[in-house]
């Protein structure tokens, strides 16, 4: 995919969150790759998906709730 005459790979599902010197990172997961092409990239990073970075946010926090009612 070609965004802003740049080339540009898209993403296929956030699979993991992390921090990484106080800042979150996301396990990406890149359409057309296997897992073991996922990488961890920051939110700067994924500006063109964050509608998926917030639908895993809200995922994230479900689940994190869940874990502490347990």
């Amino acid at each position: 995919m070609v965004i802003e005459g740049e080339e540009e790979w898209e993403v296929e599902k956030i699979m993991n969150k992390r921090q990484v010197r106080g800042r979150d990172k996301y396990l990406v997961r890149w359409k057309g790759c296997t897992a073991e092409e996922d990488t961890w990239e920051s939110k700067e990073n994924l500006k063109n998906a964050s509608d998926l970075v917030e639908e895993f946010e809200k995922e994230y926090e479900r689940e994190e709730e869940e874990k502490t009612r347990q």
